[in-house]
């Protein structure tokens, strides 16, 4: 479902490279941590992969459409849910998400019954007649994971998309990336909770410095280390990490 061979990216303004030659294959049916420090490149990497930067090198392959030539088709194929929630404010609830179905020209029953799960699912159904600017932070975030999920995609790639969700929201979003991945669909998952990254995710990939040190299953980071935990192994492998990248 998702291919990186060999990307790269720098950033012209101070030289730093910011990915170093990532290459990452991701099945259907996985749910995928991405963990690293605060500037390792996780930001670049799914900026990458959503289309809103190009790469220096290497290739990039969103359900099977090779985003350099098939640029429109790939993003068809994605749900993101960015980390922050700036929305458009003077819009009703409503207003946006049928603003999102329009963009991904999603039918109207298909729409409808998306919008209506959800909705409920989240207990916004009597916020989202009110204009957006009115809604908390956790609000504002539940709304756009609606509406990034509309279409249904077979590729969710989330971005901290925990960051303001109370305990049930967090943990029927949760239920959801599961159920999704049960499909046989593909979720990619970027968070600074490690302990989520160690019960939720199939396999999980460590970056610092640009660079993947390290990917696999929890047992296979631990490299036979009894009882390490996501932690013990994160500290060791990003311990030089100084967060030049973004």
């Amino acid at each position: 479902m998702i291919d990186l061979a060999n990307v790269s990216k720098s950033y012209k303004k101070n030289g730093v490279k910011a990915l170093d030659d990532l290459t990452l294959h991701i099945p259907g049916g996985e749910l995928f941590g991405f963990i690293g420090p605060n500037g390792a490149g996780k930001t670049t990497a799914i900026k990458l992969m959503c289309g809103s930067l190009k790469p220096d090198a290497g290739k990039i392959v969103m359900a099977g459409h090779d985003l350099s030539a098939e640029r429109l088709e790939a993003q068809r194929c994605i749900g993101f849910v960015p980390d922050g929630n700036d929305l458009y404010d003077r819009l009703t609830g409503m207003e946006y998400l049928n603003f999102m179905g329009d963009i991904y020209q999603v039918a109207k029953p298909q729409r409808k019954a998306h919008i209506e799960k959800y909705l409920s699912l989240f207990s916004l159904e009597d916020a989202v007649g009110s204009q957006i600017r009115t809604y908390s932070k956790g609000m504002k975030q539940k709304l756009m994971v609606i509406g990034a999920l509309i279409h249904n995609p077979p590729v969710w790639i989330l971005d901290e998309p925990l960051g303001g969700l109370d305990p049930r929201a967090a943990h029927l979003l949760k239920e959801e990336m599961k159920n999704h991945c049960a499909q046989g669909n593909t979720v990619f998952f970027s968070t600074h909770v490690l302990e989520v990254a160690e019960k939720l995710c199939t396999r999980i990939g460590v970056i610092a410095h640009g660079t993947l040190r390290a990917v696999g299953t929890l047992e296979e980071l631990r490299s036979g280390e009894t009882g390490a935990s996501l932690e013990d192994v994160f500290l060791e492998m990003t311990e030089d990490e100084g967060g030049d990248a973004q």
